[in-house]
């Protein structure tokens, strides 16, 4: 399968990466020219065990690819991957620009039926915006195909992310159709072996998810740092 994943950046290469290891073809897409040459060049920009391995050996196989052209990358592609930053404005809220900047794109840009996957940390009905961004460029081009847009959140840990991805213990698919919901079952199929961890719901519900676990992670970590305070008094 085709893979084009928007975004290099700690989630879009360790998911396009580690995509590779089922026999799937990646291209990584990023508007920093000089991040892709670099990656073009075997040099990894972050560091994560194991990731560079996997990126060697993806490069070696012509699995994986980088480039800074949208259009060209999402041609043919099954799966289009939203791993784009939505850093906090200064109003306190989720920047969405580039996430919609990159719908806007994909609607002008698509030629045919495709999963789009958002993996960035979006707030509750992102997925509808998108889809409905996607939906108005398409019509303005006079195409009668659509697209299922899917919340598939991340849960990768700093340090042991390859392995996360590789041996998830569950993966969260938010799709509104049967057909998008047998496509993300295939997509994560090899990583799933020695247990199914797949949890269906809704797009909205998948959305909230993500933030359920943030959440209760950031609450739990104040509670042993609230517990380590009272240990030290």
């Amino acid at each position: 399968m085709k893979i084009a994943v928007i975004g290099s950046g700690y989630v879009g290469l360790v998911t396009g990466a580690c995509l590779t290891e089922m026999g799937n073809k990646v291209v990584c897409v990023d508007l920093d020219a000089d991040k892709v040459a670099q990656l073009q060049a075997g040099q990894v920009p972050i560091y994560e065990p194991g990731l560079d391995a996997v990126m060697a050996s993806a490069r070696q196989a012509g699995l994986l690819h980088f480039s800074t052209c949208l259009a060209e990358s999402i041609y043919g592609a099954d799966y289009i991957i939203l791993a784009v930053g939505t850093p906090m404005a200064a109003n306190g809220q989720c920047d969405l620009s580039a996430v919609f900047a990159v719908a806007e794109s994909l609607g002008r840009s698509l030629s045919d039926y495709a999963v789009i996957i958002t993996k960035s940390t979006v707030p509750v009905g992102t997925g509808d915006q998108i889809e409905a961004i996607v939906a108005t460029q398409l019509q303005s081009r006079g195409e009668r195909f659509t697209v299922d847009v899917v919340s598939n959140p991340e849960f990768l840990k700093e340090g042991t992310a390859v392995r996360d991805f590789m041996t998830p213990d569950r993966i969260i698919i938010g799709a509104e159709s049967v057909r998008a919901q047998e496509m993300m079952d295939m997509l994560y199929a090899p990583y799933l072996r020695r247990s199914d961890r797949i949890m269906h719901m809704g797009r909205r519900e998948a959305e909230m998810t993500k933030y359920a676990a943030n959440a209760m992670l950031a609450t739990r970590i104040s509670f042993m740092n609230e517990i380590a305070g009272l240990c030290e008094r």
